[in-house]
């Protein structure tokens, strides 16, 4: 059982924790205890279930993503999964029909990206897309559905900064993710998964997420610009110059020992990032909110 809570990874929620709190920032209205609940199905709930599951089908023997040293797994795994995903499942369709569903669907999407029977992971751009979309766009518009109370006729009718503003955190993740999978290179291409890190080469993973990761910070300085104000514009950089610099001091380390893209320094990037963003988005969350 120690084994299973481990592939769970609890503490990897963390790092997809500025999902939900930029649509928090983007709904800018909501329940606090909708919120609370909202938090516990998404963090407690949905994302270690998907861990589990992607674990128990992958057999890491190498480094994932928040664990060095994965534990071998057994059908207790399965099982501590898919019950999770229920109770967060089930929670939501309490709270709200739609959540519900959308939950639902954001528990599928999860599940083909490693089952054996679909296995997205072995196609480079679908995974991509797949995970681009649902972490970010998706997330984003469950969050400001379950803050809101508002159902999915009300799609087409979405205010322009939660519909650009979930845009932008699918671009963010899109560069993101190949940064994710550069450490993983000989264990993804033994099981025959072709990530798009794989393809890009470790070099080319670093670049494509320094091109995307510009044009992003663009779109996003413009987009708080427009909706939050001058100073939300400017700090939105400043907030992220840490990442930007452990990015490049990263990068010239990888480009001098292609073994410097390893685990730790990934994990590194990611947690500095999540760090970063959480602080950002939380603190223009609460700021709008309590000042309106």
């Amino acid at each position: 059982m120690l084994q299973s809570l481990q592939h769970l990874r609890f503490s990897f929620s963390f790092l997809l924790l500025p999902i939900f709190l930029w649509g928090c920032a983007l709904a800018q209205q909501g329940n606090i205890w909708q919120g609370l609940a909202l938090f516990i199905i998404l963090h407690v709930g949905v994302y270690p279930a998907s861990n589990g599951f992607n674990s128990y089908y992958d057999r890491d023997e190498e480094s994932i993503g928040g664990l060095e040293k994965p534990p071998p797994v057994n059908i207790t795994l399965l099982y501590t999964s898919l019950g999770l995903d229920l109770v967060a499942t089930l929670w939501a369709l309490y709270l709200n029909v739609w959540l519900g569903l959308a939950i639902f669907i954001y528990g599928l999407a999860s599940k083909a990206y490693s089952y054996d029977k679909i296995r997205l992971k072995k196609l480079p751009f679908t995974s991509w897309l797949t995970v681009g979309f649902f972490q970010g766009f998706f997330t984003v518009w469950i969050t400001y559905q379950g803050l809101c109370a508002v159902y999915w006729t009300h799609l087409p009718a979405l205010p322009a900064q939660v519909l650009w503003g979930a845009v932008l955190s699918s671009l963010m993740l899109m560069g993101s993710y190949p940064m994710t999978q550069v450490y993983q290179h000989n264990e993804d291409g033994r099981r025959g998964d072709k990530t798009l890190s794989i393809l890009l080469g470790i070099r080319g993973t670093f670049l494509f997420t320094s091109i995307v990761f510009a044009f992003v910070t663009t779109g996003y300085v413009y987009f708080l610009y427009l909706f939050f104000g001058f100073y939300w514009a400017i700090a939105y950089p400043l907030a992220l110059m840490p990442v930007l610099a452990f990015f490049q001091y990263w990068a010239w380390q990888v480009w001098k020992n292609p073994k410097e893209a390893n685990f730790k320094n990934a994990m590194r990037l990611n947690l500095l990032s999540a760090v970063c963003l959480n602080v950002f988005f939380a603190a223009l969350w609460l700021v709008t909110l309590y000042s309106r």
